[in-house]
C-alpha cells in the first residue's frame, strides 16, 4: 500500500525514546516481527537529492529467503526483492528535498522522512523498529530504536530496500534534468566524479548547501574550475 509524500514539516528534537536494541549477526535469515513494521532510510550522506524513508509491515506468510539489508544486495537482488515487497506487504515511503534537509538539517529531515512514512500505513500500525540509534519524536506509533536492525529485522530491511530503491529512482530523474553531474553513477553520494563536476558546474538546484563541499563553492565561488 503505497502513499505518496506529504509536505515536510520540522519537527522537535529528536532522541532515544524506550530501549536501544544492539545485537550481534548470526544467522543469514532475517527474524519475522508480526504485526510490527520496520523503518529505515536512505540518503543521508549524499551531497545532493532528498533523504527517503520507509515503512513496511511484513505478512505473516511473506517468504523471507533473500531478504536482506539493500546495501548487502545487488541492483538486480534489490530490484527483484522490492517487487516482492510491493506486490506483497503494506509499505509507505517519504522524500524530504535537499531545501527542506537544507533548512532544518539533515538528522531532523530524516526524523521527518521516517515519522511519516510509518504513520501514512494507517492507524492500526501501532509498534515499530527503526534501524539506528534514533527515532522520531511525536509519532503515535511506539519506535524501538534498533542499532543495525537491517541485519536484524526482515521489515527492516525490507524498509531499507524500499527506501534505497525509491531514492534511486528519484535520482535517475535527477540526473535526466540535470545531465552534466552523473547522479546516474553515484546518485549524489562523494564520488571523485561528484566533486570534480561540483567545482566544474557548481551546485544545481537539488544539491545541499549546509553540507561542507557544496558550501564551500557557494561561499567562495572563485573555487570553481573555469
Amino acid at each position: 500500500m503505497a502513499r505518496k509524500p506529504a509536505p515536510s514539516q520540522p519537527v522537535q528534537s529528536s532522541g532515544v525514546i524506550g530501549t536501544m536494541i544492539r545485537f550481534t549477526e548470526t544467522s543469514c535469515t532475517l527474524i519475522a516481527t508480526p504485526g510490527i513494521a520496520g523503518v529505515d532510510e536512505a540518503g543521508r550522506g549524499p551531497l545532493a537529492g532528498p533523504v527517503v524513508a520507509a515503512a513496511v509491515l511484513l505478512p505473516e506468510s511473506f517468504e523471507l529467503e533473500g531478504i536482506q539489508d539493500s546495501k548487502k544486495l545487488t541492483r538486480q537482488q534489490r530490484a527483484e526483492q522490492y517487487q516482492r515487497i510491493v506486490n506483497h506487504a503494506e509499505f509507505a515511503w517519504h522524500a524530504v528535498d535537499s531545501q527542506t534537509i537544507d533548512e532544518i538539517n539533515i538528522l531532523e529531515a530524516t526524523m521527518v522522512a521516517m515519522r511519516t512514512s510509518v504513520e501514512a500505513l494507517g492507524i492500526h500500525i501501532k509498534e515499530a523498529f527503526v534501524d539506528g540509534n534514533r527515532i522520531p519524536a511525536g509519532s503515535r506509533v511506539r519506535m524501538h530504536p534498533v542499532v543495525k536492525g537491517d541485519g536484524l529485522y526482515a521489515a527492516v530491511a525490507a524498509a531499507s530496500i524500499i527506501a534505497k530503491q525509491q531514492r534511486d529512482d528519484l535520482m535517475l530523474e535527477y540526473a535526466v534534468q540535470y545531465p552534466k553531474y552523473g547522479f546516474q553513477h553515484h546518485f549524489g553520494y562523494p564520488t571523485p566524479e561528484h566533486l570534480d563536476a561540483l567545482r566544474k558546474y557548481g551546485p544545481c538546484p537539488i544539491h545541499r548547501r549546509s553540507f561542507a563541499p557544496v558550501r564551500v563553492l557557494v561561499e567562495e565561488p572563485a573555487l570553481l574550475v573555469v
